[in-house]
């Protein structure tokens, strides 16, 4: 139960953790956190170092420091491991559902998982590692094995009295999957209609036909479904059409969260962290920037070796150079906003792969039309300062710029879905430094002919 005081023990516990530690204070502690809720203990461990968070995990009595750990990411689960001894990760481990034990495991090193796999028990092993046969980043990774199947040829009685016997197993018991002798899928039942029917209707006259996934595919297109179907629960089988387990509504929108956080990372030019900031050590810090920055800097060079290339024109129109920030800037934000306005589209599959000459139709148009507008404004500016030869450059090269910056942001996300890439990977930064160094050949190309240089 929340405290009352909530806010000023929190407030206490930080200022205790911050604090040189002593054997008053680590009573103090354990007090105060004896009477947190796990929501409370699980924010307050996120703004933590990790140090000073596993001081305060350790001081949490046992079913707090449980039901804390349930609510925290994989990355800082797999953190606070390495700092605890083997008996308290044998006794989270062994309590975990499977579906998160297997996302901790990904966590750790080679040694490690294999460690934590011999303290489970036979059970609890055998149900890890049916999860972990799957690929990552598919939805088999993220589905329950724990799942309660009821035969297509009960009456619903006799399901009903199953699902009463077995309420503490399943991962949920509001839609239930209908199988064969053989385990193969053949349909769903909710439980709201097996409550409502009467109990000597065979199962098979009432099931309806079931929204499922096959354990390959990728997490990101079946959790999507849920939205599209408005779906509590879907069946998961294997590639032979076998029940393999349920993914749940809750673990859709935790994917969904996480790959639009993903997303965001990428399209700004670094990898999602997996752990809060004041958990995350400097070094994942930058490890996290530093291969995209090196990657773009090498591509700046690009348009470096441009300029050197037209230096020769730049000093005899110096006037030219004020104008290039524009320019780049401009090429680079309009194809960042054709970039993201696919992406999103594909993430919520209004766009596929094969839609490529739609996009490329409708870009082409909208850049050319921006184009003109931006154009018309910079011809008529630049050309009341510097004169219509130089309004005409400009004016004409963000027409061109604009088309082509908008027309190459729209297919690039196509272009790297269809050789299953993440089109956030081809979004922002790699748009804006081909549109910089395209940009400032179309510039002075345009340049070139206007001016007779």
């Amino acid at each position: 139960m929340r405290t009352a005081d909530t806010p000023d023990t929190t407030a206490r516990l930080r200022e205790l953790l911050e604090a040189d530690h002593d054997e008053q204070t680590g009573r103090e502690i354990a007090d105060l956190a004896a009477g947190l809720d796990p929501t409370d203990a699980t924010q307050l461990l996120r703004r933590l170092t990790l140090a000073r968070g596993t001081v305060l995990f350790r001081a949490l009595p046992p079913r707090l420091a449980f039901e804390t750990f349930e609510n925290l990411s994989p990355r800082m689960q797999a953190d606070l491991v390495h700092e605890l001894d083997d008996v308290d990760i044998t006794r989270l481990l062994e309590n975990l559902d499977p579906d998160d034990r297997a996302a901790l495991l990904d966590e750790l090193p080679g040694d490690s998982v294999e460690a934590a796999l011999r303290r489970l028990s036979p059970a609890e092993r055998r149900l890890t590692e049916t999860i972990r046969r799957y690929p990552r980043g598919s939805v088999g990774r993220r589905m329950s094995p724990e799942v309660l199947p009821i035969r297509v040829d009960w009456t619903v009685g006799r399901a009903r009295d199953h699902v009463i016997a077995n309420l503490d197993g399943p991962e949920t018991v509001y839609l239930l999957p209908v199988v064969d002798a053989d385990d193969q899928l053949l349909g769903v039942v909710g439980l709201r209609r097996l409550l409502r029917t009467a109990p000597d209707v065979v199962l098979g006259e009432v099931m309806q036909p079931a929204v499922a996934a096959v354990g390959d595919e990728p997490q990101e297109e079946v959790a999507l479904r849920f939205k599209v179907h408005k779906l509590l629960a879907m069946p998961i089988t294997d590639t032979d059409g076998r029940l393999a387990g349920v993914l749940t509504v809750d673990d859709a929108v935790a994917i969904r969260d996480e790959e639009q956080a993903e997303d965001h990372a990428r399209t700004s030019g670094s990898e999602p962290l997996r752990t809060p900031y004041p958990a995350t050590s400097v070094r994942r810090l930058v490890r996290s920037r530093v291969v995209w920055l090196l990657v773009l800097a090498v591509s700046a060079i690009l348009t470096v070796q441009v300029l050197e290339v037209f230096e020769g024109k730049l000093a005899e129109v110096v006037v030219l150079a004020v104008f290039i920030p524009l320019l780049t800037g401009t090429g680079g934000n309009t194809g960042n906003q054709a970039a993201t306005t696919v992406t999103r589209a594909l993430a919520l599959e209004d766009l596929r792969a094969r839609d490529v000459l739609l996009v490329l139709g409708k870009e082409v148009r909208v850049g050319f039309l921006l184009g003109a507008l931006l154009g018309l404004l910079g011809f008529t500016l630049a050309g009341l300062v510097y004169g219509i030869d130089i309004g005409m450059v400009i004016g004409l090269t963000l027409l061109a710029v604009c088309t082509m910056a908008a027309t190459v942001g729209g297919v690039m996300p196509l272009v790297a879905k269809g050789v299953r890439a993440d089109p956030a990977v081809f979004s922002n930064p790699f748009i804006s430094t081909f549109c910089d160094a395209t940009g400032l050949l179309i510039y002075f190309g345009i340049a070139g002919v206007v001016l007779g240089i």
